[in-house]
């Protein structure tokens, strides 16, 4: 599926984890952001849960291991120029709980590290991760009871 001037919405996963009281940031690889600081993350593969997709796409970009918890959060991101939808994406943050490991940059991640959110907020951050760290600091997310996803097969 494109990315770029995509014929629907593209579904990525973003990864909230906190180490002692520091949300972990990666630096976009690409783009879109490329040169920005984001939670981790990435797209959903055909037949992939969130809880897959979210511990994959934590390891494979910051070397980092956690556990799935639930979805705190969703959000849309759309960007339009004078040729139509550039990108559009349906965001789905999935909290998870840090099993260890260094942070380090791989994948689509030039580096990772664990920031406090006063830190976080000094650097050049997504308008996405942005508004989630806005949500974070105003209580508006429920960290504490995260929604466990669901698999459904679909009645025939």
């Amino acid at each position: 599926m494109a990315r770029l001037y995509p014929g629907q919405p593209v579904v990525g996963v973003g990864c909230l984890v906190f180490r002692g009281g520091r949300i972990l940031l990666v630096k976009r690889k690409y783009p879109p952001g490329r040169g920005k600081w984001s939670i981790p993350g990435g797209h959903v593969r055909l037949g992939e849960t969130l809880e897959e997709v979210a511990a994959r796409e934590l390891e494979e970009e910051t070397g980092i291991k956690g556990r799935p918890l639930g979805v705190v959060n969703v959000d849309d991101a759309i960007t339009v120029d004078d040729k139509g939808v550039r990108y559009h994406y349906v965001l789905i943050t999935v909290l998870l709980e840090d099993l260890g490991g260094e942070p380090r940059g791989g994948d689509d991640a030039e580096e990772a590290g664990f920031y406090t959110l006063d830190e976080a907020l000094k650097l050049n951050l997504t308008p996405s991760t942005l508004g989630l760290i806005d949500k974070i600091t105003r209580g508006m997310l429920c960290l504490e009871k995260p929604i466990k996803p669901r698999r459904y097969r679909p009645a025939d």
